[in-house]
């Protein structure tokens, strides 16, 4: 897996490997290639899982930092940024088959977002029960997050460093003014 993540870059997806290239990375045969996976896209959609554990993983690492910094945004943003300086390819493969020709690897992706989106606002509605806080509706909210998250993680991909500080910055505000803004909904009902 890491063989196929390894060969991902901005300019090359998924859709252009071949199984002889992921296998000369991998330093194996081909053929041996098929006692792991049998075709390349199989090896793609357990790299989509790889993608969803290590979006999760990144959820659980934000938890314990929250806990112990505070700030579930800032602290949030701050580890999705280091996520994507650790994991670009795996976060490209994962950008680009959500909307890509593959209806497995749609499904596949869909599938690990609703997971990520689950969590997230299961940890919404926690959060927002103990600050007395209340939500207008934590799943919508969760969702608008992680379209922001996606889209500002898509432009930080190739962004230079003094611009993934604007995007940063950026996006906590985004994220706070969908927070707010369903705050604010959940007190006018």
């Amino acid at each position: 897996m890491d063989a196929a993540l390894a060969q991902l870059s901005a300019d090359r997806g998924f859709g252009s490997l071949s199984l002889r290239e992921v296998a000369r990375e991998a330093g194996i045969a081909p053929t041996s290639f098929y006692r792991h996976f049998s075709e390349l896209d199989e090896l793609g959609l357990a790299l989509v899982d790889e993608g969803g554990v290590a979006l999760r993983q990144l959820m659980r690492q934000a938890r314990k930092r929250i806990a112990r910094d505070g700030s579930a945004i800032s602290t949030s943003v701050d580890t999705f940024m280091e996520y994507l300086g650790n994991n670009a390819n795996l976060f490209r493969l994962m950008l680009r088959e959500r909307t890509g020709v593959s209806k497995p690897f749609r499904t596949a992706v869909k599938a690990e977002i609703d997971h990520f989106v689950t969590e997230l606002a299961d940890d919404l509605r926690r959060f927002a029960e103990e600050q007395g806080k209340p939500l207008s509706d934590a799943r919508v909210v969760a969702e608008a997050m992680v379209t922001l998250v996606f889209n500002q993680g898509a432009e930080a991909l190739d962004a230079t460093p003094k611009e993934k500080e604007e995007l940063k910055v950026k996006l906590k505000t985004e994220l706070r003014m969908i927070l707010v803004g369903s705050q604010t909904l959940a007190r006018r009902r």
